[in-house]
């Protein structure tokens, strides 16, 4: 198409001949080879993330902070994803250091506000959710090759793009436009041998005045670490041995029932015994004279099982993704972009506990099998009513992913001069859609444990299960041993019993938009500006477990199906009103407003609107603040979820192990436990886990928020070379927050405060053992979030030893306070601030700062990537009991009433993290590149909080990484 003539292009072609700086909230305008966003124009047009408004000036009044493509690659990371996590602003969200409680996704959480409230874009235009059914985007399903560049907004900016963008943005450019070809190739490894990374990829592109057209592909493997292979994850809780292993071992812990079992709860008429007749559990001892088997010791007899665990997952992803572009007049063209990412991901736990009977966490179906007293394996003439015995012969627990992730957009895009006004319009669809196969390995079928548990003889030479002794043979029936030593289960016995489990998830996007930018009239500061357009989304998607899980006849975590869907509709308009220009203390005044109207199927509709304003007093320097309302729609899963089994750890306050707290209770927190069936003195909470259930819930409204930013940008002319430096104030409001108590707070809530509501959501065995606890969704919580953003960036002037740069990004984090006791307020009730705390497997960092230094000389040129991390601490989890293995929390604080509490916190130390990289370009139009992460081997700080680990997975895996990149152009 055909730029007219106007004052906005002589202004574009200028912006872009000089250039500007990312670090000043800036946005680079890009050549022919570089990316454009998908709804701007191809000829020097230029959309700013946070704006629709196509626009010669490339700073606005929102913060904003960029990665270009060299930057991302000299980090020496293979995924998007864990190049966004390195962004200073963002805190807890999963990747592949997450084993147990991950599934093989990447996401990011700007402000630490959970990455449902962060969106993401790609080429400005939503991308599909995961498969997770939450609402965020699995970052690895963004192609890694064909990125250009990342922009984040760190801002609020519903009235822009809809729900999500509470927390900030994400724009993801892919690369357009290419011309000519280009390969890359990149091993890397740790200095133990393992994690080995390997990337190749291909671009090849061309173009001409009326056709353009790209294609690349991509391939990356991640290989794994074990848990075992670190010292820091060898063991349950790091310093402590075997002290927090598993009670269900692969020797076993069983009890016998002298009564008659319950047929519905498998609980024993009287108290469960041992073989002798005392009163306990036993083991399976190879070594005891006569029988094989002694009384259960803790801690003696708990297993190790975090050797048997990833520390770090192994990832397998294919890429393709291409664009083309054809000028159909003068005016107006037609694009069409494609990609195609399959992830391969793999998580293994150690091998399936079989929890049975009375054993701590059995399920619903599981409390009703007992081993036969007539089984051919049970020695004891008694049927075995408590069953914990782990099946180390499977080889653990895999859960394994097979991803396919599919993004379209088309359309049209045009141009047209009214009353000598230029306009630019765009018109298409979005189409993004995820198809997920699960594959689990290791687990058990109920009903094949039932009769393999039951009755069993042995006739003509084979055993065999029996409906009853002496009854009918149980066709393909193999009886089970469990009360052996490990080996004991063989094969066969594994092949009738155990299965392997298929789960399905989908989720599917569909967008339809249409968009009007131009200017309308003259102000005195130049031409007002406008943006204006409607949407139309659908989204859908659902999770239909295997059957056998449906059902809950599975020693696994049962769940039932989602399957759900929305629409919405929606229009925009944003204006850009600039009020001054070259007027003493006014070189530039300009307003922004934009508003959004969301009609949404399944709650109703929401207006959001945002102001904004942009003043340079001097041309050095602009002063720039943001007002903007937000919400975030409820997801799929969060609305329809089936009702699904979870073990989370939980130290149950009416229990006297594993960290339960009854004899620090008060005679009435204690006289709570006792009126909900526990007994006098507590009860032994069996296990560190405890089964609850979680589910959606329907009725859902959305989260709403409102941000304010408050900032400046400076850059001195006197200063040699290019500087600049920008300070921004932020805040965000969240209120109708879609809060999900977890079984800790809910048991907590009710013993220790007596709120009676929460009381409501659980019952309790006879034994005192937690029954039932339903946790669901609910709009009550609020928060708000506080801090500043200090971004720094200096070239300095070219020098005869080369020319260097630096980039320092910090994120300083002021306040983070909750509503944590569900009264839909923040009060002094709810504990204060907690920025600085290791809290719910939280960081609440505050300061996280990432500095880059770069230089240049020639041919070569090196970067060193500092990354920083400030100190945090968390509560000790070993107040209730003394384990044996001395004390590990030493950090003391003072109480309510002045009194010192040694020992009462834990110091997880300030991380700082160094990556270095060389580079060579060769001859022969290549570029070579050696590069180590984390050099100087920092070990990640402990952490006894965090689950199924000793460190947060945000800190780095242990060791250090050596890779090398090559670069080809053709």
């Amino acid at each position: 198409m055909t730029l007219k003539t106007t004052k906005l292009r002589d202004a574009i072609s200028f912006a872009i001949a000089v250039g500007t700086l990312a670090g000043s909230g800036a946005v680079f305008a890009q050549d022919s080879t570089a990316a454009d966003q998908e709804g701007a124009s191809e000829l020097d047009r230029v959309t700013v993330t946070g704006s629709r408004i196509r626009r010669a000036e490339v700073e606005t009044s929102q913060p904003i902070f960029q990665l270009n493509r060299e930057e991302i690659q000299a980090q020496g990371l293979t995924s998007v994803g864990d190049v966004i996590q390195n962004i200073s602003a963002n805190g807890s969200a999963l990747n592949s250091t997450f084993n147990n409680g991950g599934n093989g996704e990447t996401r990011v959480s700007l402000r630490n506000l959970g990455s449902n409230r962060t969106l993401v874009l790609v080429n400005g235009r939503r991308w599909v959710g995961g498969t997770g059914l939450g609402g965020a985007v699995d970052l690895n399903t963004i192609p890694t090759a064909a990125v250009e560049r990342i922009e984040v907004l760190k801002a609020g900016a519903s009235s822009i793009y809809g729900s999500d963008a509470i927390a900030g943005v994400v724009n993801v450019i892919l690369r357009t436009d290419y011309q000519g070809a280009e390969a890359n190739a990149y091993l890397g490894a740790f200095d133990k041998g393992d994690g080995f990374r390997q990337s190749y990829d291909l671009t090849i592109g061309t173009s001409d005045d009326r056709f353009s057209a790209m294609f690349g592909a991509g391939y990356v493997k991640e290989e794994p670490v074990m848990a075992g292979d670190r010292e820091i994850s060898a063991e349950p809780v790091f310093g402590t041995g075997v002290s927090f292993g598993s009670s269900t071992t692969p020797f076993g812990r069983f009890a016998l029932c002298r009564g008659t079992v319950n047929p519905i709860s498998g609980r024993c008429s009287i108290a469960e015994t041992r073989p002798n007749g005392t009163g306990g559990q036993f083991t399976y001892n190879p070594g005891q004279t006569g029988n094989n088997w002694r009384n259960f010791a803790i801690p003696g007899d708990l297993y190790n099982y975090a050797p048997d665990n990833y520390l770090l997952t192994p990832q397998e992803r294919k890429s393709i993704f291409g664009r083309a572009t054809l000028n159909l007049t003068d005016d107006v063209s037609a694009f069409i972009q494609a990609t195609y990412n399959n992830r391969r991901s793999e998580q293994l736990l150690a091998a399936m506990p079989i929890v049975l009977g009375s054993g701590p966490g059995a399920g619903v179906q599981a409390r009703t099998i007992s081993i036969s007293q007539f089984s051919i394996y049970n020695p004891f003439g008694a049927p075995v009513s408590r069953i914990q015995r782990r099946a180390v012969e499977t080889g653990g627990r895999s859960f394994n992913q097979n991803v396919d992730t599919f993004g379209f957009s088309g359309g049209l895009e045009g141009s047209f001069e009214r009353w000598n006004r230029y306009f630019t319009w765009d018109a298409g669809m979005v189409y993004g859609r995820n198809d997920q196969n699960d594959t689990t390995y290791g687990l058990f079928n109920i009903l094949a444990l039932r009769n393999a548990l039951g009755p069993s003889e042995i006739r003509n030479g084979v055993p065999v299960c029996v409906t009853q002794p002496g009854g009918t043979v149980i066709t393909g029936c193999v009886p089970l041993n469990l009360l052996g030593a490990p080996g004991s289960i063989t094969p066969e016995m594994l092949n009738y019993s155990s299965f392997v489990a298929h789960d399905e998830f989908g989720y599917k996007m569909k967008q339809y938009f249409a968009n009007l930018t131009g200017e309308l009239f003259e102000l005195p500061g130049g031409m007002l500006a406008f943006a204006a357009g409607v949407e139309r989304r659908t989204e859908s998607g659902f999770d239909q477990p295997d059957a056998l899980i449906s059902s809950g006849n599975t020693t696994g975590n049962a769940r039932t199906a989602t399957n759900g869907a929305y629409s919405l509709q929606e229009a925009y308009g944003e204006l850009s009103i600039p009020l001054l220009k070259d007027v003493p203390f006014a070189k530039q005044l300009e307003l922004s407003l934009s508003s959004r109207y969301s009609d949404y199927s399944n709650f109703g509709d929401t207006t959001n609107s945002a102001f904004g304003f942009k003043w340079r007093p001097i041309d050095d320097l602009m002063v720039r603040g943001n007002w903007a309302e937000g919400f975030r729609a409820p997801s799929i899963d969060e609305l329809f979820a089936g009702v699904a089994d979870s073990f989370p750890q939980i130290a149950d306050p009416c229990s006297t192990t594993f960290g339960g707290g009854y004899n620090g209770l008060t005679p009435e927190q204690q006289a709570r436990c006792h009126a909900q069936g526990v007994p006098v003195g507590g009860y032994d909470q069996g296990n560190s886990q405890i089964r609850i259930s979680v589910g959606g819930n329907p009725n859902l409204g959305p989260e709403t928020s409102t941000t304010k930013t408050l900032g400046m940008v400076w850059s001195p002319r006197f200063v040699p070379g290019t500087f600049d430096v920008s300070l921004d104030w932020w805040r965000i409001e969240l209120e109708n927050v879609i809060t999900t108590f977890g079984g800790q707070f809910i048991l907590d809530q009710c013993i220790e405060q007596g709120i009676q509501a929460f009381c409501n959501q659980y019952t309790r065995f006879s034994g005192g053992a937690v029954n039932n606890l339903l946790s669901s969704g609910v709009n009550i919580g609020a928060g708000n979030v506080e801090g500043w953003d200090l971004t720094m960036n200096y070239r300095l002037p070219e020098q005869s030893w080369g020319k260097l740069s630096f980039s320092w990004d910090t994120t300083y984090q002021s306040l983070a306070e909750y509503d944590n006791d569900g009264d839909g307020d923040i009060d002094a009730d709810d504990g204060g601030s907690i920025v600085g705390e290791y809290q719910d497997r939280d960081n609440n960092w505050r300061i996280r700062s990432n500095l880059m230094t770069r230089w240049e000389k020639g041919d070569f040129g090196a970067t060193w990537f500092t990354r920083y991390y400030s100190r945090q601490e968390e509560a000790c989890p070993f107040n209730y009991n003394d384990y044996g293995f001395g004390e590990l929390c030493n950090d003391a604080t003072v109480d309510a009433n002045g009194v010192v509490q040694p020992g009462s916190q834990n110091h997880i130390g300030a991380t700082t993290y160094h990556d270095v990289s060389v580079y060579w370009k060769a001859p022969w139009n290549a570029k070579v590149t050696l590069g180590v992460n984390n050099v100087f081997d920092k070990q990640p700080p402990v952490s006894y909080t965090t689950f199924a680990n000793s460190f947060d997975p945000q800190y780095e895996v242990p060791g250090q990484f050596f890779y090398i990149q090559y670069n080809q152009k053709f």
